[in-house]
């Protein structure tokens, strides 16, 4: 027992020589936030990911395959999360506000949040089962269960997304913020990643038994993970939540906030910008297929490029960051990356050069990546008094919202250009309709890119990595009825 003490300390004092560039996140900490801590605040990020694989990758492909759901029917259901969205602002500002004895502010949005994601995934299976057609209850009835639980684990998810972001913000100190959102992007990644797996294979071979299982403990595994990020993370200020506070309404914090130019071109930017990055979402995978030839197992590989240039963005974004570089100039170095992988992606058809859309894929992955990292480390500079939760909030809404109008838009696009070029009216001489297609989405996306540098142009030119929208702070608000 006395060696294995002895080789630990040996072990540990090696750790400490070790340099920190080698150690993702390892000056994260401060005195206030340890390492630990903040990586326990993470895990709301963690249960978002397993929420969102387990909603829109293994669900997505079970009901339409093993369930014989119709597939309009899939794609309704996986975007009737995105219905709660608008609300996240409102969310934010309400825990900004939040009137509590106890003195908790984000706390109390975790925790309802917690409930409605594991709610909404605990009778998720019988839904699914009901709308697979093995039940005597009548259509109608399984289509409302399912989509009231795929709406509960929706609003669950951005609630705990808000308020967890929000509260990430109030705990940590103003220069750490770049890296700890580098933190909570890298654990949501990781937790996207592990959980694919590891759901896939609990799935293998599939058995309506077997997905209850699943989904039941996902959801007991999202709550578990949530409550661990919550514990002990919020100081108890009753003063700052007491009832005789008086502070503006929702309409009146939402007008200041949105009254300045700054403040609106951010928000803009951020929402060409995520359109431009999610457009290719549903075509790039048949884009390697069709056009070039690639194999399932090749295509396959497409989202391990796209993830490593995402995790190479927010290493890198972590590092400039702290440099006090302003994180719109980051931005809009991303926006200039995507537009770079978006002509390699349509330069690898007449050339036939298979590495160039592989490339064309990581720096997109990694364009995007630091786009997203650097507009949320700008909406978290944003000064804005106490209001934090409503600009997290607002950029969460904005967010989601673009992401999927992109995606819809993307296919829409896709099949719309093709079906029009196969009427015959237009020449074919120069591309066939499929092609055209893809490319047709593709340009979109890289114009659309341009017209980000041009919008965050002026914020990007700014010195340091905040701007105000308002001359005179709220302070702390209340919690309107």
């Amino acid at each position: 027992m006395f060696d294995i003490s002895k080789k630990l300390i040996t072990a540990s004092r090696r750790w400490k020589h070790i340099n920190p560039i080698l150690l993702p996140f390892s000056d994260v900490a401060s005195k206030n936030n340890t390492l630990q801590k903040l990586i326990q605040l993470s895990f709301f990020q963690v249960s978002v990911g397993i929420a969102f694989v387990l909603l829109v990758g293994t669900l997505n492909r079970v009901m339409i395959v093993e369930l014989g759901v119709s597939s309009s029917l899939v794609a309704i259901m996986v975007a009737i999360p995105l219905v709660f969205a608008p609300f996240r602002a409102l969310i934010g500002f309400r825990s900004d506000t939040h009137k509590s004895a106890i003195g908790w502010k984000r706390i109390p949005y975790l925790w309802v949040g917690s409930l409605l994601l594991f709610g909404g995934l605990a009778t998720m299976p019988f839904a699914l089962i009901l709308l697979s057609g093995d039940t005597h209850w009548p259509k109608f009835f399984a289509v409302i269960a399912t989509a009231c639980s795929f709406l509960l684990v929706g609003s669950g998810a951005q609630i705990v997304q808000t308020a967890g972001l929000a509260l990430a913000t109030d705990i940590v100190d103003e220069p750490l913020r770049p890296r700890v959102v580098a933190l909570m992007y890298t654990m949501l990644l990781l937790g996207m990643m592990v959980s694919g797996i590891v759901l896939s294979s609990m799935l293998e071979p599939f058995s309506q038994i077997k997905l209850i299982q699943v989904i039941q403990g996902v959801a007991v595994l999202t709550f578990c993970l949530n409550m661990l990020a919550l514990w002990k993370q919020e100081a108890r200020s009753p003063n700052k939540t007491a009832k005789h506070q008086v502070y503006p309404s929702f309409a009146s914090a939402w007008r200041e906030l949105t009254s300045d130019l700054n403040v609106r071109r951010f928000f803009l930017a951020l929402a060409v910008g995520t359109i431009a990055f999610s457009m290719q979402d549903v075509i790039l995978e048949p884009y390697g297929g069709e056009i070039l030839a690639m194999s399932v197992s090749e295509t396959t590989l497409l989202t391990t490029f796209s993830s490593s240039g995402a995790f190479l963005a927010f290493g890198v974004a972590a590092y400039i960051l702290t440099k006090s570089i302003n994180p719109n100039r980051l931005a809009a170095f991303g926006a200039l990356v995507g537009i770079v992988g978006f002509s390699f992606i349509v330069f690898s058809e007449p050339t036939k050069i298979i590495e160039f859309f592989i490339v064309g894929v990581f720096l997109i992955g990694f364009g995007g990546g630091l786009f997203s990292i650097s507009c949320l480390t700008a909406a978290m500079h944003i000064n804005f008094g106490e209001f934090s939760g409503l600009v997290l909030g607002t950029w969460g809404a904005i967010q989601a919202l673009s992401m999927g109008a992109g995606i819809a838009l993307g296919g829409l696009l896709r099949d719309f250009t093709e079906y029009i070029l196969s009427l015959g009216t237009v020449s074919q001489t120069v591309l066939p309709p499929n092609l055209a297609g893809y490319l047709g989405v593709y340009h979109l996306e890289i114009f659309l890119l341009f017209l980000v540098l041009v919008v965050i142009g002026p914020l990007a030119g700014k010195p340091g990595g905040s701007f105000s929208p308002n001359s005179k702070k709220f302070g702390l608000a209340r919690f309107p009825n």
